[in-house]
């Protein structure tokens, strides 16, 4: 009875291990900034601070908008690609390590962080 009791405990131990995440979620530390335009027709700046790494994040200004946002920034301590498609998708896409900034010709809809 012991014996089995044991294996179940040590089955349990294990699906729980395997059920749990590698590693915890990790985040860019410091802002991303860009430009977008507003409703008004202004240049507005936006923000994503502290980003989540390993994730596609959609510049929000542009869901739904047929305006990209423009000019970023990166100001986080993780590298930055960002992409002319939202969802990270599509051919066009610009590579940005920490620090680094473009101009207003460098068009984004979205952005991952490694």
């Amino acid at each position: 009875m012991r014996l089995r009791n044991t294996v179940a405990a040590a089955l349990g131990a294990l699906l729980l291990s395997a059920a749990l995440p590698a590693s915890p979620a990790a985040a860019a530390n410091g802002e991303f900034l860009y430009t977008y335009v507003g409703l008004n027709g202004l240049n507005l700046r936006g923000t994503l601070p502290d980003p989540d790494s390993n994730v596609c994040i959609d510049i929000p200004e542009t869901v739904g908008s047929n305006l990209p946002a423009f000019a970023p920034r990166n100001f986080t301590d993780a590298t930055a690609t960002v992409f002319l498609e939202a969802d990270c998708d599509g051919d066009v896409f610009y590579v940005m390590p920490p620090g680094k900034r473009l101009g207003d010709r460098l068009r984004l809809r979205s952005v991952v962080f490694s």
